[in-house]
């Protein structure tokens, strides 16, 4: 499946940097795990020389530092960069152009390719000063991440009213997600709107390396709303999500990420390890049968498991 953004190809699949980050939203907080920054920067270069040339950051993963370390790795390369700002809650006149000026600064860039508001608070406000920014010339395309069917209708309407148009909607999809999701993407795909998915293996959940006897750290976030019980009832899923694998010959976590592909979505991945880009390359070019799709979505359905998070 081919997507285009601004004129150019894009990845089937977007590299996601939350765990990237850190302090306060940053990797060992969230996911209970540090990752050097050479083993970053190594995760990217094997991505890169694997073609994964569009990736997806936030001022707020780990308060700006996931920004600055990708800003150090992007120079001279021909990649497409995504970026989000966390709206207040209160809407501050400027306050886009201020995130938008300091996260260019932070990746060295004089423009963004695809520029997300990352909240649907005060939409008219804030995509108001996003359609002003594009026409500047700072911003390729305009976002909205963590809307539901009513917000992204506002959105498109508010960014017509001022001659810009909404390109792309990135929220949380994944086989324990896909339900209540299914009308915004539905919208999505009917309108036209690029459909992005992150936590689509569930911070790992679904990557078929965890079950309730190997969790996560406890100390973390992520360790906190998945905990033992939860991977007891999604363990028929992981099963079968391990049997899949061995079917295709690739690593449990491209088994998820194929679904993903397959319902319409370009799936944003994390990557923290050279071989995590390795893996995810290889499990591009698998393509999974009806039945097995239909299988995953019944198993993870029965489960009961239903995940948001608390940001949503």
């Amino acid at each position: 499946m081919k997507y285009i953004l601004n004129g150019k190809q894009m990845s089937t699949c977007m590299i996601g940097t939350w765990a990237w980050g850190s302090g306060q939203n940053g990797g060992k907080i969230v996911f209970g795990n540090r990752y050097s920054e050479q083993q970053l920067i190594e995760t990217f270069d094997t991505a890169f020389a694997h073609g994964f040339d569009f990736w997806d950051t936030a001022e707020v993963y780990g308060n700006g530092t996931s920004e600055l370390l990708l800003g150090g790795l992007i120079r001279n390369k021909d990649v497409m960069i995504s970026t989000k700002h966390f709206p207040h809650l209160r809407y501050k006149k400027g306050e886009n152009r201020i995130a938008l000026t300091q996260s260019l600064s932070r990746l060295g860039l004089e423009k963004v390719d695809l520029y997300w508001l990352h909240s649907p608070k005060n939409l008219e406000e804030n995509m108001k000063e996003l359609a002003e920014l594009q026409k500047e010339g700072l911003i390729g395309s305009i976002g909205l991440s963590n809307g539901d069917v009513t917000q992204i209708r506002q959105a498109e309407i508010i960014l017509k009213e001022n001659g810009s148009a909404l390109t792309a909607v990135q929220n949380h999809y994944s086989l324990l997600s896909m339900e209540r999701e299914a009308d915004v993407l539905d919208y999505c795909t009917r309108n036209k709107i690029l459909f992005f998915g992150y936590m689509i293996l569930e911070q790992g959940a679904l990557s078929g390396h965890y079950d309730a006897e190997h969790h996560f750290p406890l100390a973390s976030v992520r360790g906190l709303s998945f905990n033992k019980a939860k991977f007891r009832r999604i363990q028929p899923l992981i099963d079968y999500i391990r049997l899949l694998s061995v079917r295709y010959d690739v690593d449990p976590s491209q088994i998820a990420t194929a679904w993903t592909i397959q319902k319409g979505v370009i799936p944003i991945v994390g990557l923290t390890k050279p071989d995590h880009a390795r893996a995810l390359s290889k499990g591009m070019t698998i393509s999974l049968e009806p039945h097995e799709v239909r299988r995953l979505e019944e198993l993870a359905h029965c489960s009961g498991v239903r995940c948001k998070g608390f940001w949503e």
